[in-house]
Protein backbone atom coordinates (compact mmCIF):
# COMPACT_ATOMS: atom_id res chain seq x y z
CA UNK A 1 0.00 0.00 0.00
CA UNK A 2 1.33 3.32 -0.73
CA UNK A 3 1.40 6.42 0.72
CA UNK A 4 -3.00 7.84 0.67
CA UNK A 5 -4.06 9.91 -1.46
CA UNK A 6 -6.88 11.75 -3.02
CA UNK A 7 -8.50 8.59 -4.01
CA UNK A 8 -7.51 6.43 -1.08
CA UNK A 9 -10.46 5.14 1.03
CA UNK A 10 -11.05 5.57 4.78
CA UNK A 11 -12.09 3.25 7.13
CA UNK A 12 -12.59 3.64 11.11
CA UNK A 13 -13.46 1.61 13.74
CA UNK A 14 -16.42 3.45 15.65
CA UNK A 15 -16.81 3.17 19.89
CA UNK A 16 -16.27 4.06 23.32
CA UNK A 17 -13.55 2.75 24.15
CA UNK A 18 -11.82 2.26 20.87
CA UNK A 19 -7.93 2.75 22.28
CA UNK A 20 -7.89 -0.70 22.75
CA UNK A 21 -8.90 -1.87 19.26
CA UNK A 22 -6.17 -3.70 17.25
CA UNK A 23 -8.84 -3.65 14.41
CA UNK A 24 -6.70 -0.88 12.61
CA UNK A 25 -3.50 -3.48 13.18
CA UNK A 26 -5.12 -6.42 11.30
CA UNK A 27 -7.13 -3.85 8.53
CA UNK A 28 -4.06 -2.02 7.28
CA UNK A 29 -1.98 -5.53 7.51
CA UNK A 30 -4.89 -6.76 5.13
CA UNK A 31 -4.71 -3.61 2.82
CA UNK A 32 -1.14 -3.67 2.18
CA UNK A 33 -0.77 -7.23 1.67
CA UNK A 34 -4.21 -7.29 -0.87
CA UNK A 35 -2.49 -4.26 -2.42
CA UNK A 36 -5.76 -2.59 -1.99
CA UNK A 37 -6.00 1.51 -1.62
CA UNK A 38 -7.37 1.82 1.64
CA UNK A 39 -6.53 3.30 4.88
CA UNK A 40 -7.91 2.49 8.15
CA UNK A 41 -8.18 4.39 11.77
CA UNK A 42 -10.00 4.19 14.89
CA UNK A 43 -12.51 7.10 16.14
CA UNK A 44 -13.79 7.62 19.21
CA UNK A 45 -16.93 8.88 19.28
CA UNK A 46 -20.59 8.90 21.40
CA UNK A 47 -23.90 7.63 20.03
CA UNK A 48 -25.25 10.77 19.07
CA UNK A 49 -22.17 11.20 16.95
CA UNK A 50 -23.16 8.03 14.61
CA UNK A 51 -24.86 8.64 12.11
CA UNK A 52 -23.16 11.58 10.99
CA UNK A 53 -19.94 9.28 11.00
CA UNK A 54 -21.35 6.32 9.48
CA UNK A 55 -23.53 8.36 6.57
CA UNK A 56 -20.73 10.29 5.94
CA UNK A 57 -17.83 7.53 5.60
CA UNK A 58 -20.69 5.51 3.94
CA UNK A 59 -21.65 7.78 1.10
CA UNK A 60 -18.19 9.33 0.82
CA UNK A 61 -16.63 5.74 -0.49
CA UNK A 62 -15.47 4.85 2.44
CA UNK A 63 -16.74 1.87 4.94
CA UNK A 64 -15.93 0.99 8.61
CA UNK A 65 -16.54 -1.21 11.84
CA UNK A 66 -18.60 -0.65 14.90
CA UNK A 67 -17.79 -2.07 18.57
CA UNK A 68 -18.99 -1.33 22.44
CA UNK A 69 -21.65 0.10 22.88
CA UNK A 70 -22.81 1.09 19.50
CA UNK A 71 -23.93 -2.11 18.03
CA UNK A 72 -27.83 -2.00 18.28
CA UNK A 73 -28.01 2.14 17.55
CA UNK A 74 -26.07 1.08 14.06
CA UNK A 75 -28.09 -1.08 12.89
CA UNK A 76 -31.13 1.33 13.52
CA UNK A 77 -29.01 3.54 11.25
CA UNK A 78 -28.74 1.62 7.85
CA UNK A 79 -30.52 1.86 4.89
CA UNK A 80 -29.95 -1.56 3.84
CA UNK A 81 -29.26 -3.87 6.76
CA UNK A 82 -28.24 -7.76 6.40
CA UNK A 83 -30.09 -10.57 7.19
CA UNK A 84 -27.46 -11.47 10.10
CA UNK A 85 -28.09 -7.53 11.70
CA UNK A 86 -32.46 -7.96 11.09
CA UNK A 87 -32.22 -11.08 13.50
CA UNK A 88 -29.96 -9.70 15.72
CA UNK A 89 -30.73 -5.87 15.87
CA UNK A 90 -26.74 -5.42 15.98
CA UNK A 91 -24.55 -3.90 13.19
CA UNK A 92 -20.67 -4.06 13.66
CA UNK A 93 -20.01 -3.55 9.70
CA UNK A 94 -20.88 -0.94 7.15
CA UNK A 95 -20.71 0.48 3.46
CA UNK A 96 -21.79 2.65 1.13
CA UNK A 97 -23.60 0.98 -1.93
CA UNK A 98 -25.51 3.00 -4.91
CA UNK A 99 -25.98 5.71 -2.16
CA UNK A 100 -27.36 3.71 0.43
CA UNK A 101 -25.64 3.14 3.61
CA UNK A 102 -25.33 -0.74 4.20
CA UNK A 103 -24.40 -3.11 6.91
CA UNK A 104 -24.05 -6.54 8.27
CA UNK A 105 -23.34 -8.33 11.06
CA UNK A 106 -20.23 -9.98 10.75
CA UNK A 107 -19.69 -11.01 14.49
CA UNK A 108 -22.05 -13.91 13.22
CA UNK A 109 -19.84 -15.57 10.84
CA UNK A 110 -16.78 -14.47 12.26
CA UNK A 111 -17.65 -16.05 15.81
CA UNK A 112 -18.72 -19.68 14.12
CA UNK A 113 -15.29 -19.36 12.30
CA UNK A 114 -13.05 -18.56 15.56
CA UNK A 115 -15.17 -21.27 17.53
CA UNK A 116 -14.67 -24.37 14.63
CA UNK A 117 -11.04 -22.82 14.96
CA UNK A 118 -11.06 -23.36 18.67
CA UNK A 119 -13.15 -26.48 19.18
CA UNK A 120 -11.63 -28.51 16.04
CA UNK A 121 -15.43 -28.96 15.06
CA UNK A 122 -18.88 -27.50 15.59
CA UNK A 123 -21.21 -26.95 18.64
CA UNK A 124 -24.26 -29.55 17.42
CA UNK A 125 -25.67 -30.61 20.49
CA UNK A 126 -23.28 -28.22 23.07
CA UNK A 127 -24.86 -27.13 26.37
CA UNK A 128 -23.49 -23.43 26.84
CA UNK A 129 -23.58 -20.54 29.21
CA UNK A 130 -23.51 -17.42 27.46
CA UNK A 131 -22.49 -14.78 29.57
CA UNK A 132 -23.96 -11.43 28.44
CA UNK A 133 -27.00 -9.75 26.68
CA UNK A 134 -25.27 -6.74 24.58
CA UNK A 135 -24.74 -7.20 20.76
CA UNK A 136 -21.62 -9.72 20.87
CA UNK A 137 -24.13 -11.70 22.79
CA UNK A 138 -27.06 -11.76 20.04
CA UNK A 139 -24.37 -12.56 17.53
CA UNK A 140 -23.32 -15.52 19.31
CA UNK A 141 -26.65 -16.85 20.41
CA UNK A 142 -27.76 -16.72 16.59
CA UNK A 143 -24.15 -18.38 15.84
CA UNK A 144 -25.24 -20.94 18.00
CA UNK A 145 -29.29 -22.02 17.22
CA UNK A 146 -28.18 -21.90 13.38
CA UNK A 147 -25.50 -24.33 14.37
CA UNK A 148 -27.39 -26.79 16.24
CA UNK A 149 -26.35 -26.14 20.04
CA UNK A 150 -28.27 -28.15 22.33
CA UNK A 151 -29.60 -25.80 24.88
CA UNK A 152 -28.17 -22.26 25.74
CA UNK A 153 -28.36 -20.53 28.96
CA UNK A 154 -28.60 -16.91 28.92
CA UNK A 155 -26.86 -15.22 32.14
CA UNK A 156 -27.02 -11.43 32.13
CA UNK A 157 -27.18 -8.73 35.29
CA UNK A 158 -30.75 -7.33 33.55
CA UNK A 159 -32.67 -10.21 33.11
CA UNK A 160 -35.38 -8.77 31.19
CA UNK A 161 -32.43 -7.81 28.87
CA UNK A 162 -31.40 -11.23 28.54
CA UNK A 163 -35.14 -12.53 27.75
CA UNK A 164 -35.55 -9.60 24.97
CA UNK A 165 -32.06 -11.78 23.32
CA UNK A 166 -33.98 -15.10 24.17
CA UNK A 167 -37.06 -13.86 22.24
CA UNK A 168 -35.75 -12.39 20.04
CA UNK A 169 -33.35 -15.56 18.93
CA UNK A 170 -33.74 -18.01 20.73
CA UNK A 171 -36.78 -20.82 20.58
CA UNK A 172 -37.27 -23.66 22.86
CA UNK A 173 -33.38 -24.38 23.26
CA UNK A 174 -32.61 -20.67 25.10
CA UNK A 175 -33.44 -20.31 28.66
CA UNK A 176 -32.71 -17.28 30.88
CA UNK A 177 -31.01 -17.59 34.37
CA UNK A 178 -32.68 -15.81 36.74
CA UNK A 179 -29.90 -15.55 39.54
CA UNK A 180 -26.60 -16.72 39.71
CA UNK A 181 -28.16 -19.37 41.94
CA UNK A 182 -29.65 -20.75 38.36
CA UNK A 183 -26.52 -21.81 37.21
CA UNK A 184 -24.71 -23.29 40.11
CA UNK A 185 -23.49 -26.97 39.82
CA UNK A 186 -24.24 -26.72 36.22
CA UNK A 187 -23.03 -28.68 33.50
CA UNK A 188 -21.51 -26.83 30.32
CA UNK A 189 -19.45 -27.92 27.66
CA UNK A 190 -18.86 -23.98 26.45
CA UNK A 191 -18.52 -20.92 28.33
CA UNK A 192 -19.20 -17.71 26.45
CA UNK A 193 -17.93 -14.42 27.72
CA UNK A 194 -19.40 -11.54 25.54
CA UNK A 195 -19.62 -8.71 28.58
CA UNK A 196 -17.29 -6.03 28.46
CA UNK A 197 -15.94 -7.29 31.53
CA UNK A 198 -11.65 -7.71 30.89
CA UNK A 199 -11.25 -4.53 28.93
CA UNK A 200 -9.71 -3.10 31.93
CA UNK A 201 -6.92 -5.02 33.98
CA UNK A 202 -9.16 -4.38 37.11
CA UNK A 203 -12.32 -5.55 36.04
CA UNK A 204 -13.79 -8.28 37.75
CA UNK A 205 -14.32 -12.01 36.49
CA UNK A 206 -17.42 -11.99 34.40
CA UNK A 207 -18.27 -15.21 36.31
CA UNK A 208 -16.49 -17.94 38.70
CA UNK A 209 -16.52 -20.88 37.35
CA UNK A 210 -16.12 -22.92 40.44
CA UNK A 211 -19.71 -22.74 40.92
CA UNK A 212 -20.29 -24.47 38.20
CA UNK A 213 -19.77 -28.83 38.08
CA UNK A 214 -17.97 -28.62 34.85
CA UNK A 215 -17.09 -26.56 32.09
CA UNK A 216 -15.91 -27.91 28.91
CA UNK A 217 -14.13 -25.15 27.51
CA UNK A 218 -14.06 -21.77 27.63
CA UNK A 219 -14.34 -18.92 25.06
CA UNK A 220 -14.03 -14.75 26.51
CA UNK A 221 -14.53 -12.64 23.63
CA UNK A 222 -12.61 -10.05 25.14
CA UNK A 223 -9.11 -9.38 23.63
CA UNK A 224 -6.07 -7.64 24.94
CA UNK A 225 -2.36 -7.59 24.52
CA UNK A 226 -2.12 -10.90 26.97
CA UNK A 227 -4.41 -13.28 28.15
CA UNK A 228 -7.65 -11.87 29.73
CA UNK A 229 -8.24 -12.51 33.60
CA UNK A 230 -11.04 -15.04 32.30
CA UNK A 231 -8.66 -16.63 30.08
CA UNK A 232 -6.17 -17.33 32.82
CA UNK A 233 -8.57 -18.47 35.80
CA UNK A 234 -9.83 -21.09 33.38
CA UNK A 235 -6.43 -22.32 32.31
CA UNK A 236 -5.43 -22.40 36.22
CA UNK A 237 -8.33 -24.82 36.46
CA UNK A 238 -7.46 -27.13 33.69
CA UNK A 239 -10.29 -25.64 31.15
CA UNK A 240 -9.50 -25.26 27.32
CA UNK A 241 -9.59 -21.54 26.61
CA UNK A 242 -9.04 -18.67 24.24
CA UNK A 243 -9.48 -15.25 23.85
CA UNK A 244 -11.43 -13.18 21.55
CA UNK A 245 -8.17 -12.55 19.21
CA UNK A 246 -9.09 -14.92 16.60
CA UNK A 247 -12.97 -14.35 16.38
CA UNK A 248 -11.37 -10.74 15.67
CA UNK A 249 -9.47 -11.71 13.01
CA UNK A 250 -12.39 -13.71 11.48
CA UNK A 251 -14.88 -10.96 11.91
CA UNK A 252 -12.37 -8.32 10.36
CA UNK A 253 -11.90 -11.11 7.36
CA UNK A 254 -15.68 -11.29 6.68
CA UNK A 255 -15.71 -7.23 6.66
CA UNK A 256 -12.96 -7.03 4.03
CA UNK A 257 -14.59 -9.30 2.07
CA UNK A 258 -17.85 -7.16 2.45
CA UNK A 259 -16.02 -3.89 1.39
CA UNK A 260 -13.60 -4.80 -0.98
CA UNK A 261 -15.74 -7.85 -2.93
CA UNK A 262 -12.60 -10.64 -2.57
CA UNK A 263 -11.27 -12.94 -0.20
CA UNK A 264 -9.56 -11.16 2.91
CA UNK A 265 -5.68 -12.34 3.69
CA UNK A 266 -6.63 -13.60 6.90
CA UNK A 267 -2.86 -15.16 7.38
CA UNK A 268 -1.28 -11.53 6.97
CA UNK A 269 -4.21 -10.79 9.48
CA UNK A 270 -3.30 -13.15 12.26
CA UNK A 271 0.69 -12.74 11.75
CA UNK A 272 -0.16 -9.17 12.51
CA UNK A 273 -2.17 -9.85 15.35
CA UNK A 274 0.12 -12.07 17.13
CA UNK A 275 2.58 -9.49 15.96
CA UNK A 276 1.15 -6.77 17.70
CA UNK A 277 0.22 -8.58 20.90
CA UNK A 278 3.62 -9.63 21.18
CA UNK A 279 4.94 -5.98 21.63
CA UNK A 280 5.77 -4.20 24.20
CA UNK A 281 3.44 -1.07 23.67
CA UNK A 282 0.38 -3.51 22.00
CA UNK A 283 0.26 -2.45 19.08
Amino acid sequence: MSAPTARTRVFTILGNPVEHSLSPVIQNAAFREAGVDGVYVALRCDAEQMAGFMSGLGRGGGAGNVTLPHKEKAASILDKPSEAVRRTGACNTFWGEDGKLCGDNTDVEGFRRALEHFLGGAVTGYRVLLLGAGGAARAALLSLIDDQAQDVLILNRTVERARAVARRIGGDRVRVAESHSDVDDGDFDLVINTTRLGLDPEDELPFDLERLSRAGAVMDLVYGSSATAFVAASKRLGIPAVDGGEMLVHQGAVAFERWWGEAAPIDAMRRALETARSSPTGA
